[in-house]
């Protein structure tokens, strides 16, 4: 029985130091990104494409980022199949939904249907959850 007691210890430790961890990540991301913006604003100002410091080469790059706004996805994807890019386009399903999905429908049917059987991989894992005690 000791055992499980320490592993249980061990366990609360390591999710307590995961859970410290991930926190200090966000804090290290936010200053990332605005000493990043800070500097590159510096830059500009200053008409610095890119320059050496300490052996590393920091320069000027412009990324783009795009998004299909919800209302219009269908017509833009009919657009991009249209017009020969139609290997942008794909269609997916939620893993987490799926995987809640195929749950509830092993507890009500206790097996898949038929045309579902041999084409979903199922993985069951158990694991250990915790909660402060008197809840």
């Amino acid at each position: 029985m000791q055992t499980i007691f320490e592993l249980a210890a061990k366990l609360k430790t390591l999710r307590e130091e995961k859970k410290e961890l991930e926190e200090k990540l966000k804090v290290i991301e936010t200053e990332i990104e605005e000493t990043e913006n800070q500097l590159s604003q510096e830059m500009i100002n200053s008409e610095v494409q890119n320059f050496n410091k300490d052996g590393t080469t920091f320069y000027l790059q412009t990324k783009t980022y795009a998004s299909i706004r919800p209302e219009f996805k269908q017509q833009v994807y009919d657009w991009l199949k249209a017009n020969g890019f139609e290997s942008l386009v794909y269609e997916t399903v939620n893993a987490q939904r799926f995987s809640a999905f195929i749950k509830e429908l092993l507890e009500e049917e206790d097996e898949l249907p038929g045309e579902l059987k041999d084409k979903v991989n199922i993985f069951e894992k158990i694991t250990v959850g915790m909660r402060k005690a008197g809840r």
